[in-house]
């Protein structure tokens, strides 16, 4: 089990769009201290693919949530991404 696990089944089971959580709350949920890192904006930015973003990343993304330091710099907004709709992709034939 990776030490971000239980943030991403913790997150799988929030059922609201958005999701704020205290970075001790988050603490509490991995069972382990976050690193000083997290204290940056930029430790919780993540590109859009889960298989290449860094590991902490990997556990809110799988989750369907992109995370954002809130600028108190004590909380963390989770927000729901847009799940694609049936035929949101395909294109009407010419």
């Amino acid at each position: 089990m990776g030490k971000y696990d239980r943030l991403n089944a913790h997150l799988r089971r929030q059922k609201t769009p958005t999701y704020a959580m205290s970075l001790t709350h988050i603490e509490d949920v991995i069972g382990a201290m976050l690193p000083k890192g997290a204290a940056r904006p930029e430790w919780w930015l993540a590109g859009a693919d889960a298989d290449t973003a860094p590991v902490q990343c990997q556990s809110w993304l799988r989750a369907g949530f992109t995370a954002t330091l809130d600028s108190d710099r004590e909380h963390v907004c989770f927000v729901r991404a847009p799940r694609p709709t049936d035929g949101a992709t395909s294109t009407p034939s010419a």
